[in-house]
């Protein structure tokens, strides 16, 4: 069994509402010097199969991330 990490983000240029959120409410809390922040999801799979990363991209494509706003990575997790 393999552990693979998806990880999702708005692609750039692309408004991120939450991460807006979580920056004012950063600065409110004291903390200077934050430019920007960006959210995103960190999914972890465990799969089967002789191609885990082929399989996690077709799940990405298809479901995971929205391909108009988003962006992903996949990678294995030792």
């Amino acid at each position: 069994m393999t552990r693979v990490v998806v990880t999702v983000m708005p692609r750039d240029g692309v408004l991120d509402p939450q991460g807006q959120a979580v920056q004012g409410a950063l600065a409110r809390l004291g903390f200077a010097g934050i430019h920007d922040v960006r959210l995103g999801r960190r999914i972890e799979l465990e799969l089967d199969g002789p191609d885990p990363l082929a399989q996690a991209r077709e799940m990405c494509d298809r479901l995971l991330a929205n391909p108009l706003i988003e962006d992903f990575t996949v990678a294995i997790e030792d």
